[in-house]
């Protein structure tokens, strides 16, 4: 398919990024690191850093904490699990890691992977998903219009 996932994760965050903004009204803070991961690449098969597709920070200040590194460690929790890193955090604590953060903050949609750190953990959360649903969807409409300008060469292996 000639699905630019890069571009498609750009989009999805320059999508909700006004939703992003009016939330900034409610956070403790108006910053926030994104962690978009490729949905193409599972675990056993490349490193986390191999696998992130996109990152973008949003920065109004200097940040108190590195949001940065937070929203990696939520990425790589939920990436390597395939689910949200909140299961961690409340009901399966069994599986943290040493080095994991002991906050949620991402999102699991299919095999789409975001998480986010700089605001409130559930607002983390929320934003993860605006994004994740915004790039599986923004996915299927470049999927739906490969299939209706290539009709022969969809499905063909």
């Amino acid at each position: 398919m000639g699905i630019d996932h890069k571009q498609l994760a750009k989009d999805a965050v320059e999508l909700v990024k006004p939703a992003i903004e009016k939330l900034f009204d409610q956070t403790n803070r108006r910053e926030l690191h994104i962690v978009v991961m490729d949905p193409r690449i599972k675990p056993w098969e490349s490193s986390f850093e191999d696998a992130i597709l996109y990152e973008e920070s949003i920065k109004n200040s200097e940040w108190s904490a590195p949001f940065d590194v937070f929203a990696r460690k939520k990425a790589v929790q939920a990436w390597r699990d395939g689910t949200a890193n909140i299961n961690h955090q409340t009901i399966h604590p069994s599986s943290l890691r040493d080095d994991d953060v002991l906050f949620y903050g991402s999102f699991v949609y299919g095999d789409v992977v975001v998480a986010c750190s700089g605001v409130e953990q559930w607002f983390d959360m929320l934003v993860s998903g605006w994004i994740a649903l915004a790039f599986e969807q923004l996915a299927i409409n470049d999927y739906q219009q490969t299939k209706i300008d290539n009709p022969a060469k969809a499905y063909k292996k």
